[in-house]
């Protein structure tokens, strides 16, 4: 059960390939019916613990709080009502998702629950209109308008679930724009109402939720960062989809995963044999800084430190050797040659070393556009390389496509959306579907490409794609980027001696970086996070 759950909780589908998921399912034999009172049981649960029954907005969530015992006969009786219990409003919408949510009115009017229903709409798939004309019968609150609602200490969104083209307008946007106003928590069923399922652009209007329970499989939605402000807190709801249905539909297309703590950490710590050396443990080379940007290549270093590379050499300006033994004592650092502004101006190796000595090489953090040459010599070459910063702005002035296919080492990329636009102007806006975009990037280019936002997005050039599912905003100070790069450059170059793949290797990376960034913040607040206090918290992933 353990191993199906994992599996489920890493998939992500379109509204698309949901709908037929969910036909597979239905075609089998299960009974529309029978899953909607599933799916609605199980979030009627999660409502009755989130908000226990005698709590209120003033009471719930303070542990502080001492609440009366029921009395016998309490459960379900209308004598709780007038005892303050907590109230709960319903939205409902035309489809099955307000099946859905009239199946958890009832139930928590069942369990003593205040409950209301909105309604707006005069048309009704008829397995919605018999559950509202049920809960009808149980003389629960059913009102047309806005302005009708009473208070509550809690909404439950079902007015639209996955799979809404059109855009919202006339009344329905208005009332849900006062909605959005009221200061209630909501609570939304699959997607907040006005969302689009894959790019998860608002369609009009669209709920501001509270928190969304996203039901039997993630919803592309979840991954967008425009979307995350609608979303709130997402939680999935585990309906026990078969894994056999996911996998007929989703057969051979490429696959959108999540990445879990239990996929990131099956690499880490990567694997040491008893008796090893430090060559054996990779050899990376981080090529960066300027005498501007001397911090980019000290914040690099310090993330490759945490990767535990066996050996780390840093090429930098002549002017920042001192600076960079001074912070990293124990990585070889190689002063070069340079131009009149600070930059390198030439790769000075030391004697009998060249590029090809390297497991891997990270180049760009710092490095400023006077270095080019540098950034044009470490693409010629045969070693698995990592461009970032300047790396990539250099790269965009060479014409990165036509430049990349050339290569026939690996090759990450790790832009921001800014830098992605400069890479690739001809495909898909980053910001308009972050999933998308990144995909056709990394098939274009050949490459793995590391889309850095709010939800980093991973894919390789197969089409894969994967998705960080938690960040912090304390990430983004200057600097942080150069963290990731240097991580992960050093599990590059240990991956390289281990011959695991590229893919594991960056979003292992990837989401290591997150979770450093996630507990610092909790200890420091967000505010507490600059780039140097993160590199301190990468080995506080692993002891967690």
């Amino acid at each position: 059960m353990e191993n199906r759950q994992e599996k489920i909780s890493q998939v992500i589908v379109t509204a698309g390939q949901m709908r037929d998921i969910e036909d597979r399912i239905f075609a089998a034999g299960m009974p529309v019916v029978a899953l909607m009172e599933k799916v609605a049981g199980l979030i009627a649960r999660r409502i009755q613990e989130i908000l226990p029954i005698h709590a209120s907005r003033s009471t719930w969530g303070n542990p502080k709080t001492t609440l009366a015992p029921l009395k016998k006969g309490d459960v379900a009786s209308n004598t709780l009502l007038k005892r303050g219990g907590a109230s709960v409003g319903i939205l409902v919408g035309p489809g099955h998702n307000g099946g859905d949510a009239l199946v958890v009115a009832r139930e928590l009017h069942f369990r003593g629950y205040e409950v209301w229903i909105y309604s707006p709409f005069s048309k009704l798939k008829e397995l919605t209109s018999q559950h509202l004309q049920y809960a009808q019968s149980l003389g629960i609150p059913i009102y047309q308008t806005i302005e009708q609602l009473p208070d509550s200490d809690l909404l439950i969104d079902g007015l639209f679930g996955f799979g809404l083209e059109r855009n919202l307008t006339d009344s329905i946007a208005s009332a849900i724009n006062q909605l959005n106003e009221l200061s209630v928590p909501i609570y939304s069923i699959d997607l907040p109402s006005g969302l689009h399922t894959d790019t998860g652009v608002v369609l009009g209007t669209a709920i501001r939720a509270t928190h969304t329970f996203c039901l039997g499989l993630w919803k592309l939605a979840f991954f967008q960062d425009r979307a995350l402000e609608f979303i709130g807190k997402a939680e999935l709801i585990d309906f026990d989809i078969p894994l056999a249905d996911v996998e007929g539909v989703l057969k051979d297309a490429p696959r959108i995963k999540r990445i879990t703590p239990a996929m990131a950490l099956a690499t880490l710590p990567l694997p040491r044999p008893p008796v090893t050396h430090k060559y054996k443990e990779g050899h990376l080379l981080l090529i960066c800084g300027s005498r501007r940007y001397a911090g980019g290549a000290i914040l690099t270093g310090l993330g490759a430190r945490a990767s535990g590379v066996g050996m780390l050499s840093i090429a930098v300006p002549e002017s920042l050797k001192s600076l960079l033994v001074s912070h990293l004592p124990e990585a070889l650092i190689v002063g070069c040659p340079e131009t009149e502004t600070g930059a390198i101006a030439q790769l000075q190796l030391p004697e009998s070393t060249d590029l090809s000595s390297f497991n891997a090489i990270a180049c760009g953090p710092g490095l400023t556009r006077d270095a080019t040459p540098i950034v044009q010599e470490v693409i010629e070459s045969d070693r698995p390389l990592i461009l970032d910063a300047d790396g990539l702005n250099i790269l965009a002035l060479m014409g990165a496509i036509a430049t990349l296919k050339k290569r026939l080492a690996v090759t990450i990329l790790t832009p921001h959306a800014g830098e992605f636009q400069r890479l690739f102007p001809d495909l898909a806006d980053a910001k308009d579907d972050r999933i998308k975009a990144v995909q056709q990037a990394a098939v274009q280019s050949g490459t793995v490409v590391l889309l850095k936002g709010a939800r980093t997005a991973i894919a390789n050039p197969q089409g894969d794609v994967w998705s960080i599912p938690e960040s912090t905003p304390a990430l983004a100070r200057g600097g942080s980027g150069d963290v990731l790069t240097g991580l992960l450059g050093g599990l590059l170059a240990q991956a390289e001696t281990k011959q695991i793949p590229v893919e594991d290797i960056v979003t292992t990376a990837a989401w290591w970086h997150s979770q450093a960034g996630i507990i610092a913040a909790q200890e420091r607040t967000e505010l507490g996070v600059d780039a140097f206090t993160l590199t301190q918290y990468l080995i506080k992933v692993l002891s967690n």
